[in-house]
């Protein structure tokens, strides 16, 4: 009888260190997300816009990452509100940055709308919270998007929608200026069982295909989005998050109406084609993703600002709100506001490659505070343009490479490898070490 008390004993000790190690190999991430319609019902529509959400949890902090079919969306009492009631410590809301949303054709401001419509999706994803793990792909293919400020005969760049004895309008032979950013970028979350829940989709190219066709529509984003969702038997939630797009126009644009009364027609297949074609490459680049199984999730985050004045009027002030944020030490995410020229995130993503496998920037995306709007590079500045040198409330020079080096010093930051005091610090000589004085 004592033997087999001692026998039930040992079973059980064991069931309890088997249970202890299986609880220190779950991953410590959680996940929602939801999806909600922002469509307002008083306007013409050609497809819905949607909101979607993705939350990530982890050691006690709260993200979520918002993306809008909207050309842009800032809310302070978004983010003090998902804060109160959610837990949200951190509030990213990324607008896809689409050409036809209301703004363009309508006088009613649906500000109200999106606000409540975000706010419920949000709701919606932290109340159907699960367990995750996260990982990252990327995939480069022949590019969907131009530089669409054109150099000409003076040495000056001019919009692909003024036309002269070379150039056609809005690039009618799809000739493939650059360079541009072939490069789409995915995050995947999955449940502890390994079945994608959440899928990323970064690209960067404006979505502006059907602007000015007097009907919402989420433009080449929503088309994408819905194929892959569609690709995963409508089991996942794609978010699509545009990147450096601000002279990056899409080579299937098509001939725009001149106004609702226009008899023009919109062509919405090539829309329709180009979400079409980076679908297939996002899917593509989900499936190359390797499995990361009870992998412990780590997320370092931080915000900064910077402070600058305008290029033509030195009496406007602009404070640029960004966030950098690095994921199990691999996947680093730049989040910035405004339109970023290509050009900058080129350079910055040059340099991360020695450092971390993954980097995606994540741009049309409101932190906190107000947009910069266009943010070229130094040349791109000088060469001009709309976004370049048109207009009287443009950021100063050199403001983008200013904003894309303080995102690469807070990345070594994140990482711990940049000192707050005079190093080295912690170091302890030994045996090991020595300074010799050569004469």
């Amino acid at each position: 009888m004592k033997k087999c008390n001692l026998i039930i004993l040992i079973i059980f000790a064991l069931s309890l260190l088997v249970s202890a190690n299986s609880l220190a190999e779950r991953p410590n991430l959680m996940a929602g997300t939801a999806k909600i319609n922002i469509t307002p019902t008083t306007e013409p529509v050609h497809d819905s816009i949607f909101a979607r959400c993705l939350i990530l949890a982890v050691d006690g902090k709260r993200f979520a990452i918002v993306s809008v079919d909207l050309p842009s969306l800032s809310s302070e009492m978004l983010k003090r509100v998902c804060k109160e009631r959610y837990g949200i410590d951190h509030l990213l809301i990324c607008a896809t940055h689409n050409h036809s949303a209301p703004f363009r054709f309508s006088r009613t401001n649906y500000s109200a709308l999106y606000e409540e419509r975000v706010l419920e999706c949000v709701r919606r994803a932290s109340a159907n919270m699960f367990e995750a793990t996260i990982s990252a792909g990327r995939k480069s293919f022949p590019q969907l998007g131009f530089i669409r400020l054109i150099v000409r005969d003076d040495g000056h760049a001019r919009e692909s929608w003024f036309w002269d004895e070379r150039h056609s309008y809005l690039n009618r032979e799809r000739i493939p200026y650059g360079p541009v950013d072939d490069e789409v970028g995915v995050l995947k979350i999955s449940d502890i069982n390994g079945n994608p829940k959440v899928i990323v989709m970064n690209y960067a190219c404006h979505p502006d295909v059907v602007c000015d066709n007097y009907e919402i529509s989420a433009d080449y984003p929503g088309a994408a989005v819905k194929r892959v969702e569609e690709a995963f038997d409508n089991k996942v939630n794609c978010l699509f998050v545009n990147g450096a797009a601000g002279n990056v126009g899409p080579l299937f644009t098509v001939p725009r109406r001149s106004g609702p009364d226009d008899p023009l027609k919109t062509d919405y297949t090539q829309m329709d084609k180009m979400g079409a074609i980076l679908a297939h490459e996002t899917v593509q680049a989900v499936k190359s993703i390797k499995e990361y199984s009870n992998k412990e999730t780590s997320i370092k985050y931080m915000e900064d600002s910077l402070q600058f004045t305008g290029r033509f009027d030195k009496t406007l002030k602009y404070n640029v709100h960004i966030a950098t944020m690095l994921i199990n030490e691999e996947i680093l995410i730049a989040f910035s506001p405004g339109e970023y020229f290509v050009e900058l995130a080129l350079d910055w993503k040059k340099k991360m490659q020695g450092e971390v496998p993954y980097s995606m920037f994540f741009g049309y995306t409101w932190v906190k505070g107000s947009s910069p709007g266009y943010v070229p590079d130094i040349k791109g500045a000088a060469l001009g343009g709309y976004g370049a040198d048109q207009g009287e409330r443009l950021i100063e020079v050199g403001a983008g490479e200013k904003l894309m080096n303080r995102q690469y010093e807070n990345y070594f930051r994140l990482t711990g490898l940049m000192r707050n005091e005079p190093g080295p610090s912690g170091f302890t000589r030994g045996p090991r070490w020595r300074v010799e004085l050569v004469q």
